[in-house]
């Protein structure tokens, strides 16, 4: 495929703002991020929202609508939203997105996993954090399941489908894989299938090559030509480097904030833009050009930005 999608995350539910000075956290910066974004040559973008006082992850209907009207009256990105939304909230606050906004595109994580960012509390003092949540909310994680139970899955499937939102199946492990099979077969989910590989997060599947095509290998073996896939590397230097491995095996791409806040070692990415700008780069090197939204919208068969609800 010549064409690559390269989907940019621009918050997530998993920093902390005290990591980084330029992690959007207000709706208007998190829509600027996702227009400069654009610019820089993203078609998608993933988008949670946060409190904009103190960055908490939210499930807020009225900030999603904030970040949704603007990046849509000044964009044609294809806007994609999670029903991971953040830690501790229930499956009917993760999944109220869909039917209200009826985007083109959703996240739909396949299984349930430790997930955890603990270690990262190791960097910290007490008196270094911003807010007084986020040392809490670092340790917690130590503890912290992400559910995504069949009963989960099912439903989470059943509400896309009534709405027609194309699931995007966030893949954290190989396991993740058989369960998107099994609900293939249970007609919960119809291909063709879009796919994320995550990888390198505390719980799941590890940021390497051999990874990375052991789960394309695994998918084709299941699904055989009906799947499209991209890939996340959780943190740096793993980001750029499971990006350029994607493009050589003819996959999508996703960066951003949510999954690294750096853009070289030591050194804080001061945008998602110029994240952007280095898969993009990455892409031309390789002979592959960044997809348009409306390309993106192709090769996903996604409904359209005029069925979005805003």
């Amino acid at each position: 495929m010549d064409k690559v999608i390269i989907t940019a995350a621009l918050t997530g539910a998993i920093a902390i703002p005290t990591q980084s000075p330029y992690l959007p956290f207000t709706p208007e910066d998190i829509a600027e991020e996702a227009i400069r974004s654009w610019r820089a040559g993203a078609a998608v973008v993933h988008i949670h929202v946060r409190d904009p006082k103190e960055g908490f992850p939210s499930a807020d209907l009225n900030l999603y609508r904030m970040v949704i009207q603007k990046i849509m009256s000044e964009t044609d990105l294809v806007v994609c939203l999670t029903t991971g939304a953040g830690r501790g909230m229930s499956i009917e606050e993760r999944t109220q997105v869909v039917p209200v906004f009826k985007p083109e595109l959703a996240s739909v994580n396949m299984g349930s996993i430790n997930f955890s960012i603990h270690p990262l509390g190791k960097r910290f003092k007490p008196e270094d954090y911003r807010f007084e949540w986020e040392k809490t909310w670092m340790e917690g994680s130590r503890d912290f399941v992400f559910r995504n139970t069949f009963t989960d899955l099912e439903g989470i499937c059943q509400i896309m489908e009534k709405n027609q939102v194309k699931p995007e199946l966030e893949i954290y492990d190989v396991g993740h894989l058989y369960n998107a099979s099994y609900l293939v077969r249970e007609n919960f989910l119809k291909k063709p299938l879009h796919m994320q590989f995550v990888t390198g997060i505390l719980g799941g599947i590890a940021s390497t090559v051999e990874d990375l095509a052991h789960l394309n290998s695994r998918a084709y073996s299941l699904f055989g030509q009906d799947y499209t896939w991209s890939v996340i590397g959780a943190g740096f230097p793993a980001q750029f480097r499971m990006a350029a491995a994607a493009l050589g095996m003819g996959g999508h791409v996703r960066v951003g904030l949510e999954d690294s806040l750096q853009i070289s070692k030591g050194k804080l990415a001061e945008s998602n833009a110029q994240q952007v700008e280095v898969a993009v780069q990455l892409a031309r090197i390789l002979g592959r050009e960044p997809a348009t939204p409306d390309e993106a919208r192709s090769i996903l068969g996604l409904k359209g930005k005029d069925k979005v609800q805003i």
